[in-house]
């Protein structure tokens, strides 16, 4: 595993980046960022995708990994989810099939590194990498995304139609949200380098135009309201300590046994807003929740013992922070002064050289001496390679 893509500096967003046509980050972020798509020509000049077809193939065969099968037929549509040995995908030159490997970020370091280039977003925002491999004609349909996308076309032609779809009806009986009138707005074909931002809800529909047609997907996460709150309340719930007990003095003998006494709602009603009055654990669940790797992902034990030097987050590990934690991996420290600005520089350059490691409290060492161990991060050597 190299570390040399985590070690790079973060882009100033103050200044011109070729990957958006010459916007900085802080323009594109106020003038196309949920407003409106950006074309841009050779966003990365001469790209060289993260995988070769054989490499995410293979990758899509692992147990593990998200991908799914796409293929539009004589017969109409099919979904398959994965894993697929490489004798169960159609053959190359088959027309209109499409394979699509989700969180390749999760697994290849390359393909993290294209994932960090999009930083400029927080990273409570930036969800994953997905890969799609598509024949001529391949493609999932008229369709649109609930959050925003870039579209880096890593090999191959592909043509996008984009549109603000008013009519959002799906085709019936099919095992994919196609939308049944898509009306487009604009044709855009783009070739290796070239890369589309479309923010959520644009309707849009890619078709591979020749064959070896491979996409990259950058995608963002988008909590939903009541998924998050519920998810919330059970975190603050477990931490919650009131042991407070329901009393009532006043309840009377009750001709309907079967109804629910208002003071026992009313008491359960200051329950709960007490519970959320605590900001302090409203905040600690939220960056528990928001740093909680997926399902899938699971960590190696070092083979070495830990000895402090320079150091890099794994490419699976989450870490974020507000102005008194630090979150990583689903889990929350209180952090101040010298220790949070040292863990807060960690969490935005992934990366800790052997000065700052050394400089370090010991509270501070030890924590990451368990997040070594744990195989939340890892040792640089001075080749620049991490050691894990």
């Amino acid at each position: 595993m190299t570390a040399s893509d985590l070690r790079l500096p973060l882009p100033p967003v103050d200044q011109p980046a070729r990957l958006l046509g010459g916007l900085t980050p802080a323009q594109f972020m106020r003038r196309h960022w949920q407003k409106k798509p950006l074309l841009v020509r050779q966003a990365v000049p001469g790209f060289v995708p993260p995988l070769t077809r054989t490499g995410l193939f293979d990758l899509a065969g692992q147990p593990g990994v998200e991908s799914r099968l796409i293929v539009r037929g004589a017969q109409g549509w099919s979904l398959k989810h994965g894993p697929f040995v490489r004798r169960s995908l159609p053959p190359l030159q088959r027309p209109g099939w499409t394979l699509l490997v989700q969180g390749v970020d999760l697994h290849d370091d390359a393909a993290h590194e294209l994932l960090s280039r999009f930083r400029f977003v927080p990273d409570a925002r930036l969800d994953d990498l997905m890969i799609s491999w598509a024949s001529d004609g391949g493609g999932v349909g008229p369709h649109f995304d609930s959050y925003d996308v870039f579209l880096l076309q890593a090999s191959g032609r592909r043509r996008w139609c984009i549109g603000r779809q008013k009519d959002l009806s799906l085709e019936p009986d099919v095992p994919l949200k196609i939308l049944s009138r898509f009306e487009p707005e604009e044709e855009h074909w783009l070739e290796a380098g070239d890369m589309l931002y479309l923010p959520p809800r644009w309707a849009h529909d890619g078709v591979a135009e020749g064959g070896d047609c491979m996409t990259c997907s950058i995608g963002f996460r988008v909590p939903q309201r009541a998924g998050l709150a519920a998810e919330l309340v059970q975190r603050m719930g477990e931490a919650f300590e009131d042991e407070t007990l329901y009393r009532d003095p006043s309840q009377l003998a009750t001709a309907h046994p079967g109804a629910m006494p208002p003071a026992l709602e009313a008491f359960a009603a200051d329950g709960l807003r007490r519970l959320l009055e605590d900001r302090a654990s409203l905040a600690c669940a939220l960056g528990e929740v928001m740093t909680e790797p997926k399902p899938s992902v699971w960590f190696t034990e070092p083979q070495e013992p830990w000895s402090s030097g320079a150091v890099v987050l794994d490419r699976r590990t989450r870490m974020m922070y507000d102005a008194r934690h630090v979150f990583i991996n689903g889990e929350s420290y209180r952090a101040a002064g010298a220790d949070a600005r040292l863990m807060q520089g960690l969490a935005d350059r992934r990366q800790l050289d052997a000065r700052a490691v050394k400089r370090a409290s010991e509270a501070a060492r030890r924590l990451l001496a368990e997040w070594f161990e744990a195989g939340w991060l890892h040792r640089i050597r001075a080749s620049g390679e991490a050691q894990a």
